[in-house]
């Protein structure tokens, strides 16, 4: 499963890039008015970090206007894939920006049969929000499996990412489903990586280690 960062803060994407577990970033409208930049100049900032996919959203509503702003967005680089919402317009958006060889990430993704509809659209990615569906009562881990289940009985090629992740256990349950990417905010990735047996060990060690003479610790 290809790991993503799901943010807009530069400095959490170079972090997570120098570990060498990183595959692409997703971004959207609230995660980039956070950083209170110029929207393109960021874009291609994190054009600059990482090779992999890099999700940018359109804010129009009608399918022309979601069409030029992604051939725009897609100007930046080859790697970009633009994020479409799971709309009517949207998907007549993915079907002429498919035919245009322009990535698509369509997003906002809650149910299974969206998903189907994504895919035969054209869609690259299909971004299944599922802590938003667990906030509501729903087990939102249900419709990856589903959408995995439909696009391998029917061999479409659309990726899924699953979204909206809140902790540690989704990234496992995304793994344990076959998704093909987790997008993963900055503090859970940091969460993915601890342990306290980890801990423990590493301070164990150590003070074993300084038990040795200055002789013995000669390497």
């Amino acid at each position: 499963m290809k790991i993503f960062i799901d943010t807009a803060n530069i400095e959490q994407i170079k972090e997570a890039a120098s570990w060498g577990i990183l595959d692409g970033v997703t971004t959207n409208p609230t995660l980039v008015a956070r950083e209170k930049r110029n929207f393109v100049e960021l874009v291609k900032e994190i054009h600059e970090i990482v090779d992999g996919p890099i999700s940018a959203e359109v804010v129009s509503l009608n399918a022309p206007a979601m069409v030029e702003e992604a051939r725009r967005l897609a100007g930046i680089g080859k790697n970009i894939a633009v994020k479409i919402p799971l709309t009517c317009d949207g998907l007549k958006a993915v079907k002429i920006l498919s035919r245009e060889k322009i990535m698509t990430n369509v997003t906002l993704c809650f149910s299974a049969t969206q998903g189907l509809l994504a895919a035969k659209a054209g869609a690259t990615f299909i971004s299944p929000f599922i802590g938003r569906l667990d906030d509501i009562g729903h087990e939102g881990m249900n419709v990856v499996r589903a959408i995995k289940q439909i696009y391998a009985n029917y061999g479409y090629k659309t990726q899924i990412i699953v979204a909206s992740i809140r902790h540690p256990l989704h990234v496992l349950e995304a793994a344990r489903a076959g998704a093909d990417i987790a997008t993963v905010p900055f503090d859970v990735l940091e969460k993915l990586l601890k342990h306290p047996l980890t801990d423990i060990g590493i301070d164990r060690f150590l003070r074993d280690w300084q038990k040795l003479s200055d002789k013995e610790k000669n390497f």
